[in-house]
């Protein structure tokens, strides 16, 4: 995707091949600004911070810090340690795990002389083969928008909600749920975006906003409870959002406020869809509701917001009384019974594990 005109992705190989290179997303939207990192502890700590965050994007950074890691020791000890390491960071995205586990199974069978130089190949593989996927979920959910926009007046768009950021800068290019919608505008298709703020951290404000107004993409930014009042109108066509864990059984754990959006739309009869790319299936979890940790980010993300100044400086303020407690479980889990749909790289699946088991038999295995 592009920024200012020069096409981007969110992360690559730095170019003295000895350090990875991130757009920090802490900066954004007020700042763009590039990041280096040069080592296991850089990579885990951009991670755990945020400034590399999205599940598809989280395993491809976890794919290079394991590169990182081997250059500086290859044994199979070094791999375990850093893989455990990086796991630790984010507890709830499965594309971590994942693809430590891959890059895992990967190295540990080559000459630990060949591990580091194989490590970057192979972390390459896995962007690569992240944007495909994304190419492959714009694909199978464009004909839902396209769908949509047929019989309505000429001039009026459709309109979708999501929550969150599941854009481009969630993934590696494209982004999941962003990814169809990408394709409808690309196409012609009038589409319009309502973009839920998402307290807290405000990905949606920040984020997914920056990269539609980047793209062109009309869009309106909105507060999180204001998605239900305009389903309840007729404002809403269908809702798109990402996943950071999707069971086995098809509940999807998604960023906290996701199970509100799902259960106002069920209620105004709105398709409610998640775009889930196959690393993101948990095929060892039936149960999304018990079996997922959720993690409990600062509290400091609650009590404080981080805006520009008038003056157009940048700073953090409080919006809570100065001793009042504050809780922030981060991600919440929707019920395969409200989803719609699970929109694939191999096509839309229904909810269930039949439905994902027969685009993906070989899951879990």
């Amino acid at each position: 995707m592009k920024v200012n005109g020069t096409p981007y992705r969110t992360i690559w190989p730095g170019a003295d091949m000895a350090s990875v290179e991130i757009i920090d997303q802490t900066r954004l939207p007020h700042s763009f600004a590039i990041a280096r990192l040069a080592s296991l502890e850089d990579m885990a700590e951009a991670i755990r911070s945020m400034r590399v965050r999205g599940a598809p994007l989280i395993g491809a950074a976890a794919a290079y810090g394991m590169w990182l890691a081997a250059r500086k020791d290859p044994s199979d000890r070094g791999l375990r340690e850093a893989g455990a390491a990086l796991v630790a960071t984010r507890p709830t995205a499965v594309n971590l795990r994942w693809a430590v586990e891959r890059m895992g199974a990967w190295l540990r069978p080559l000459a630990e002389a060949d591990r580091a130089e194989a490590a970057r190949g192979r972390a390459a593989q896995v962007c690569e083969e992240d944007v495909a996927i994304n190419r492959g979920i714009a694909a199978a959910g464009l004909p839902l928008i396209r769908s949509a926009a047929s019989g309505r007046p000429a001039g009026r768009p459709v309109n979708i909600l999501t929550h969150c950021n599941a854009g481009w800068l969630a993934a590696v290019d494209l982004g999941t749920a962003t990814a169809p919608i990408y394709a409808a505008h690309d196409a012609g298709i009038a589409v319009h975006v309502w973009v839920d703020e998402t307290r807290p951290r405000n990905q949606g404000a920040s984020l997914t906003a920056w990269e539609l107004l980047h793209h062109g993409v009309p869009h309106t930014v909105i507060a999180d409870n204001a998605g239900g009042h305009l389903m309840q109108h007729g404002q809403v066509d269908l809702v798109i959002v990402g996943t950071d864990r999707t069971t086995a059984a098809g509940d999807v754990c998604n960023k906290i406020g996701t199970y509100l959006k799902a259960l106002a739309a069920r209620d105004n009869a709105v398709p409610f869809y998640a775009a889930v790319p196959s690393p993101s299936i948990d095929w060892r979890v039936r149960d999304g509701l018990r079996e997922i940790e959720i993690e409990n980010r600062s509290t400091s993300e609650v009590t404080h917001v981080s805006g520009r100044l008038w003056g157009g400086g940048v700073a953090s303020v409080a919006v809570t009384p100065e001793g009042s407690p504050a809780a922030n479980p981060a991600f919440d889990v929707t019920p395969a019974r409200l989803v719609s749909g699970l929109i694939t790289e191999r096509g839309i699946a229904q909810a269930t594990e039949e439905g994902l088991r027969r685009l993906f038999p070989e899951g879990g295995r």
